[in-house]
């Protein structure tokens, strides 16, 4: 069996861990891997390539994805989706694994029932915000990155009677800022999903300095900072860590969960057409309506111990 991966959406720390594992068990189990560079776009493109294995040697430790990713605008139009399903069978390829988001994954499955070429999925965001899956490729790295960032601000916090907020990103979904509070012992957390009463958090006023994290999808970062500074008298600095969080050298859980992960759809191929999650300690694969017709939800103890950071 030819079988291509490509990669989709935003990068994130342990795509190219990924890949390495999917050339060199496709080889191990006996079928032929290929590359697919820039994404969507280069299925377009016809970027398609037979892998060899000198094509993933030296690549564990890089962040971000060798084979690149796109946002394609052209896919939504069929006549392109067309053009990339041609290219495909010029290669014989006979099943697609991407690593990517719900938006890859919808990508994937709109081809799969207009063309009939079964496909994989695997999710790879730092969002972690993929229903029905407790964790997507790249997180524990971007925590970590956060966990750094954070740790350096903290030196300079202690040094003055200030307070820092530091903005994580995730988009609509605050698991980044809601693990890196706990996990970094900050005094104020703010995220999408839970409403803040900033007046139960008054009592900060007599600390010596404050580290506040708040999620980008709050939209809140400026008014904590006036908030801050009005009613707790710290001046206030801001850090926005941004795509920072994306980067990084994939730590030892990322590379080890992500070889997992590939292992775990290459061993399934039987069973097309799925989205391999991970779920309450183990793997499963889920079909995507499941996946899209639930709601994702933050771990509820997760969110009772960061309830004294929200002053709820």
């Amino acid at each position: 069996m030819n079988i291509a991966i490509l990669t989709s959406g935003g990068d994130s720390s342990g795509m190219n861990p990924a890949i390495k594992r999917f050339v060199e068990y496709t080889y191990y189990k006996g079928n032929t891997p290929y590359l697919v560079y820039s994404g969507l776009e280069g299925l377009i493109d016809n970027k398609i390539k037979k892998a060899i294995l000198k094509d993933v040697s030296g690549i564990l430790f890089r962040g971000g994805t060798i084979i690149k990713s796109s946002r394609s605008k052209r896919w939504y139009e069929k006549k392109y989706r067309e053009i990339a399903y041609n290219n495909l069978k010029k290669h014989n390829i006979e099943l697609l694994i991407i690593l990517g988001g719900d938006g890859s994954f919808h990508a994937l499955n709109i081809f799969y029932k207009e063309f009939n070429i079964p496909f994989m999925g695997i999710p790879a965001t730092i969002d972690n915000d993929i229903a029905l899956n407790d964790y997507a490729i790249g997180v524990d790295t971007a925590l970590n990155v956060i966990r750094h960032a954070i740790d350096e601000i903290r030196d300079t916090a202690s040094s003055f009677k200030r307070g820092f907020i530091i903005e994580v990103m995730g988009r609509e979904c605050g698991y980044l800022a809601l693990t890196s509070a706990i996990a970094n012992g900050a005094e104020i957390c703010i995220i999408p999903e839970i409403k803040e009463n900033l007046e139960n958090l008054i009592h900060l006023k007599n600390r010596d300095y404050i580290l506040a994290i708040v999620a980008e999808g709050s939209n809140k970062t400026t008014q904590l900072k006036e908030w801050i500074e009005k009613n707790l008298d710290f001046e206030t600095r801001i850090t926005i860590l941004g795509h920072t969080q994306r980067g990084g050298n994939p730590t030892v859980f990322e590379r080890l969960i992500a070889n997992k992960f590939i292992s775990f759809a290459l061993d399934n191929l039987d069973t097309p057409n799925k989205i391999v999650t991970f779920y309450k300690g183990n793997f499963v694969l889920r079909n995507l309506e499941e996946i899209v017709n639930s709601k994702y939800e933050l771990d509820k103890y997760m969110l009772q111990l960061a309830k004294p950071l929200m002053g709820v």
